[in-house]
């Protein structure tokens, strides 16, 4: 097989070894995987894949078909359309992926979609659902509803019946996420006018949550799970205590194997059936053939996006 590979922080189209698949794994054939932050910051050497995965091949999310399967695999077989979560390795020709971290791709589903579909969609789910409780009805603010999680999370809200209100830094994207599900998309500055906010999912991080606390509504829940623009904030207990406010965080690639198959099963049961139905989509802003990462990481750090960046097989 073929893979993109990290080296002296330079990404590098190299052969390597195809894996083979343990008792509970399938061996995909790689059709697409999409670009995340975390890949970002791997390749910077900031965020080391979790043991078990490889070292120096990066990738969280694929779709592609199952060409072979270890011995105690019993819901999937070679020929299957399947996407999931990995530790690491998805940018490659062929990876590993364990059968309960696996979903079946819809057959409406195309490649590059598939592939953009699982880690922002479960991170999404996870966040607003497992982690903040989102109910019917409350007021959410997605904080950076341009990118892949948010674009996500905006659906994801306002198919659960909440009002979501998103903010977007770029004004030309902010009718496209409207269209999403939001019933505003704003400047970052302007978030006061429409809180206050039952629960936030937090994208950016210490540019914009500081401005975030003064409006969260009584007893809300902050999430955070992105920093891109820094991970230290200065912040007034005061408006927490006084909001009787919660604020936590997630990340999903170092958890168990366990429980990143109760994400996945969660998933499967509440989210895929969104997207077969339509009620939900991926939007993908740019798809690069796979020996071409590096133009498209270029394109994934250049911002001004809606969407996923997507490698597809060559």
């Amino acid at each position: 097989m073929h893979a993109v590979v990290i080296r002296d922080t330079r990404l590098h189209w190299e052969e390597r070894d195809t894996p083979v698949p343990g008792d509970t794994e399938l061996l995909v054939a790689v059709h697409a995987a999409g670009l995340n932050g975390a890949d970002m910051m791997q390749r910077l050497g900031h965020y080391p894949a979790p043991a078990g995965a490889p070292a120096d091949i990066p990738g969280m999310e694929l779709a592609g078909e199952v060409v072979a399967v270890g011995s105690q695999v019993s819901r999937f077989a070679p020929g299957d359309r399947v996407m999931g979560l990995v530790g690491g390795g998805a940018q490659a020709t062929m990876a590993v992926i364990d059968e309960s971290h696996a979903l079946a791709v819809p057959d409406s589903i195309p490649w590059a979609e598939a592939g953009g579909f699982p880690e922002v969609f479960s991170t999404a789910f996870d966040a607003l659902f497992t982690h903040a409780g989102l109910s019917m009805g409350e007021r959410v603010l997605v904080s950076g509803g341009a990118g892949g999680v948010g674009t996500a999370g905006v659906q994801l809200a306002a198919a659960a019946g909440a009002s979501v209100v998103a903010t977007v830094r770029d004004p030309a994207r902010r009718e496209e996420v409207a269209l999403l599900g939001a019933s505003a998309a704003v400047d970052p500055d302007d978030v006061a006018a429409h809180g206050p906010y039952d629960v936030v999912l937090e994208l950016v991080g210490a540019a914009s949550l500081p401005s975030v606390l003064p409006h969260l509504a009584t007893e809300a829940r902050v999430v955070v799970i992105g920093v891109g623009s820094g991970a230290k904030v200065e912040m007034n207990l005061l408006q927490l205590m006084g909001a009787r406010a919660r604020i936590g965080g997630a990340t999903l690639r170092g958890r168990s194997r366990r429980e990143k198959a109760n994400v996945a099963s969660a998933v499967a049961a509440h989210v895929l059936p969104l997207l077969s139905s339509g009620r939900i989509r991926v939007p993908v802003c740019a798809t690069f053939a796979l020996p071409d990462a590096g133009a498209a990481y270029e394109r994934f750090t250049a911002g001004g996006k809606l969407g996923k960046v997507v490698l597809v097989d060559p």
